[in-house]
């Protein structure tokens, strides 16, 4: 049965909407079905997958199961076994970090391209933040603040994470609708790398968002609010900020507002007084944070 004015039967989803809805690119989608067999989507008449609330469950368990550490390759044994043991094969992500930064490390863009577009074909962006981005940026963080002669790998790098997420944040929001999210740099560190993972999570899950990567006054903070009109900000950055700064943006903004990053931990005391700002120390439990306040899964 067609619902009125649908091309679809009602009750089923195409691939766009479930990958709105559950944070899964059609690109991994399609990997999971042809490659794998995690999959088995109706079809259109014009070979258009459709996907039921079956599918839906069937997808919220993969991801449980890469949450767990399972690699790709074992879930579909899992799920047909509930029985069989996990093998948290790790070092499959210990090779794709190592591959990775040994790319960075020789400035080699095309690899590193190449790498970035493989894992995605595979993995969702918040099981490849979690396995792979994150743990990658934290160990060349330590590798740059130690060592000497570090600076052109860590142009190199956090220029080119800033393109590649920055391009698919930017074609998802011609695709999507709505009120978007606000995303404001307070870091003295232009191209801050967890501000952009935010970005992208964000976007694979459906909402449209805007990027401001430079810090700036609460009272143009205030502007560019009414302008975009945001259903959300998001404050990230790592650093100390000024005394009273916060106190300044939280005035400024009348919207719910998540303040990302380590500056979480730097001003737990002061951030007692703001009860309604919303607090996460990393992209991930900030996704977390949105999908509690229904910020998120917007088709």
């Amino acid at each position: 049965m067609t619902a009125p004015g649908s091309q679809q039967p009602a009750g089923l989803l195409s691939i766009r909407e479930i990958a709105h809805l559950t944070g899964v690119s059609p690109a991994t989608l399609r990997a999971w079905e042809r490659r794998y067999g995690l999959l088995q989507p109706q079809r259109t008449a014009k070979g258009h997958r459709l996907y039921s609330d079956e599918h839906i469950a069937r997808i919220l368990q993969v991801l449980v199961r890469l949450g767990q550490g399972a690699a790709i390759s074992q879930v579909k044994r899992l799920l047909q076994d509930p029985q069989h043991t996990l093998v948290q094969d790790y070092s499959q992500w210990d090779g794709q970090r190592q591959q990775w930064l040994s790319h960075i490390e020789q400035l080699d863009e095309r690899a590193l391209d190449g790498c970035f577009n493989q894992a995605q074909a595979h993995y969702p962006s918040e099981t490849l933040c979690q396995h792979l981005l994150w743990p990658i940026l934290e160990q060349l963080r330590l590798r740059w603040n130690s060592q000497p002669g570090t600076r052109a790998e860590q142009v190199f790098f956090l220029s080119w994470l800033r393109s590649k997420l920055g391009a698919r944040v930017y074609h998802g929001n011609r695709l999507l609708d709505g009120p978007p999210l606000l995303m404001l740099n307070l870091s003295d560190q232009v191209m801050e790398p967890g501000l952009w993972l935010c970005a992208w999570l964000a976007s694979n899950r459906g909402r449209p968002v805007r990027v401001l990567d430079w810090s700036m006054p609460a009272t143009e903070l205030s502007q560019a609010i009414r302008r975009i009109g945001p259903c959300a900000v998001l404050l990230y950055t790592n650093q100390m900020l000024a005394t009273g700064y916060l106190q300044q943006l939280f005035n400024a903004v009348d919207c719910p507002q998540l303040l990302c990053g380590h500056a979480v931990s730097i001003h737990h005391a002061e951030l007692v007084d703001l009860p309604d700002l919303h607090l996460a120390e990393d992209p991930l439990a900030a996704m977390q944070r949105l999908h509690c306040l229904d910020l998120l899964d917007h088709r």
